[in-house]
């Protein structure tokens, strides 16, 4: 059995629930000052909050999340390195003035 009640209030949505939050009074005295300092409700700067605070926090798996991102790199990078000498060169030969050229008329690169 759940020690925590939350129940649908008439004037929110059916999807709405609310959330009763224990705290000291001057706790409480803090949030109202803050939440007026910002010009929300108390209770839009909890929400807010709590989604900042669920956003802080890791889900998943980490190994899993690299994976995705080096395979990201691999398709934008054909798995090869860039080379940076081979920038500069094509840079001072006028390759940049070529591509821009052809981003001008809307061509591929």
């Amino acid at each position: 059995m759940s020690s925590c009640s939350m129940s649908v209030v008439g004037y929110t949505t059916g999807m709405s629930k609310r959330l009763q939050v224990v705290c000291k009074d001057d706790e409480l005295e803090r949030y109202e000052r803050v939440a007026r300092a910002l010009g929300i409700s108390v209770s839009e700067w909890v929400r807010q909050s709590l989604r900042a605070a669920e956003r802080d926090v890791s889900t998943g798996d980490v190994e899993r999340k690299l994976a995705v991102v080096r395979r990201a790199v691999e398709l934008e990078t054909g798995g090869s390195e860039v080379d940076i000498e081979t920038m500069l060169a094509e840079g001072d030969t006028g390759r940049v003035a070529e591509i821009e050229a052809g981003m001008g008329r809307g061509g591929d690169l």
